[in-house]
């Protein structure tokens, strides 16, 4: 009869034990929900959406492992969307919402912020961490990020269905992180125009309409046998200086552009393209795919002087191109074409130059 009567009394105070052991631990998690802003783990997340209320929206979806895709149709800025999956990774709360500013704060969250959704490869089963089963592509979390406090040293965010704001920061960072949230689909592709190695080059063409006897094209074949050809007459040109071809072949490893200008007003970007191209860029790569791109002079600044302490004819930093297949306007610096905007006479042998 004791150690019946032991043992219902230890069944007894452990069910005791266990039972305030989940209520406690489903107040903390119920507290946690509120405020767990952070993901995990970010290598496991395949879709992120975001929205403002401005009708601006955006989906950023991993295709792949360090590749992802802009509203599904173009390839994502690398450094931009590390920034963002570092951000979600390391966010932290600061505080809750003092009472005084609450008000203000859920009407401010109510009117100007960003939601955002976080899709990540979940298990269905997932036993201690080590056996798992079923995977599938669920949401996991959505909130809402808001402006800045009064210090810029935090973020007011919010999470969905939730009535407690927080001040939301990233360690490290001397700033706030709402920025970051931005659902503006320009912000976010990446702003490569040519990421080609010699050996995925076929041919590059260079058209220069003002001047067509700087003209060239640059035939590039399986075996590295490399042909330099001048446009004006169609005919080889027998010498010319290998180092500099394939410097400039190699070249066509990193060509971005600078900036998105498809919200220039139309009569001004329609005035731009009526104008003769400076040079046309034409890259067929092995898979014989080509992709072309037409470069426009900009004009100068008032004021603007050349090397030579003349007034500019043109801006000396910067041209307009026309590139993805004519869809994107944008704006080019000399500083990363300089090394690929070459006349034929670049690479020619002076004995060559001396003949003509």
């Amino acid at each position: 009869m004791k150690k019946n009567r032991r043992f219902i009394v230890a069944v007894t105070v452990l069910g005791v034990i266990a039972i305030a052991l989940v209520l406690t631990n489903s107040k903390s998690t119920f507290k946690r929900e509120l405020s767990d802003f952070a993901v995990d783990d970010t290598s496991n997340v395949t879709k992120i959406f975001m929205s403002d209320k401005n009708n601006n929206s955006l989906t950023l979806t991993r295709v792949q492992a360090g590749k992802w895709l802009v509203n599904n149709k173009y390839s994502g800025s690398k450094a931009n969307i590390e920034l963002l999956l570092g951000t979600m990774l390391g966010l932290q709360v600061k505080e809750t919402v003092p009472k005084a500013a609450l008000e203000y704060v859920i009407k401010d969250l109510a009117t100007i912020s960003v939601k955002v959704e976080i899709y990540q490869w979940k298990y269905k089963i997932n036993l201690f961490d080590f056996i798992h089963l079923f995977p599938q592509e669920k949401l996991t979390k959505v909130y809402y990020v808001g402006g800045p406090i009064q210090s810029n040293r935090g973020s007011y965010m919010i999470m969905e269905h939730s009535s407690v704001p927080f001040v939301v920061y990233l360690p490290g960072l001397r700033g706030f992180v709402t920025p970051i949230y931005s659902p503006i689909e320009k912000y976010w592709r990446d702003y490569s125009i040519f990421k080609k190695s010699i050996q995925q080059i076929e041919s590059v063409r260079m058209d220069f309409p003002s001047e067509p006897g700087s003209s060239f094209e640059i035939k590039n074949d399986a075996n590295m046998n490399i042909r330099f050809i001048s446009l004006a007459d169609n005919q080889q040109v027998p010498m010319f200086d290998t180092l500099k071809v394939m410097n400039f072949l190699a070249s066509f490893r990193n060509i971005n552009f600078e900036a998105l200008l498809n919200d220039m007003e139309m009569h001004r970007k329609d005035s731009i393209l009526e104008t003769t191209p400076y040079c046309t860029i034409s890259l067929t790569d092995t898979s014989h795919t080509t992709q072309i791109i037409k470069t426009y002079r900009k004009g100068a600044s008032p004021g603007e002087m050349d090397d030579f302490g003349k007034p500019a004819p043109y801006d000396m930093d910067r041209l307009y191109a026309l590139v993805n297949d004519g869809k994107d306007f944008t704006s080019i610096q000399y500083f990363v074409f300089d090394k690929i905007l070459h006349p034929k006479s670049f690479f020619q042998k002076k004995q060559e130059l001396k003949k003509k």
